[in-house]
């Protein structure tokens, strides 16, 4: 018990095989991560902005019709 048996060695090249081979998986899931972090803050920062004041002029004509 303790040390590592050929099963115990397999099991961690078979995952290290699924998790770095082929053409960096990681890294595209890190990038479609990055993705949406940064859509989801643009979400957040377009919600924030306030509306479009109203021009001076048109703040005028409707208290005058008041």
């Amino acid at each position: 018990m303790g040390g590592l048996s050929i099963w115990h060695i397999l099991i961690l090249a078979l995952v290290a095989v699924v998790l770095f081979g082929g053409r960096g998986k990681i890294s595209d899931l890190m990038g479609d991560f990055a993705k949406g972090i940064r859509s989801f803050r643009k979400g957040l920062t377009e919600d924030e902005q306030p509306k479009s004041i109203s021009s001076p002029s048109e703040a005028n004509k409707d208290q005058a019709a008041h």
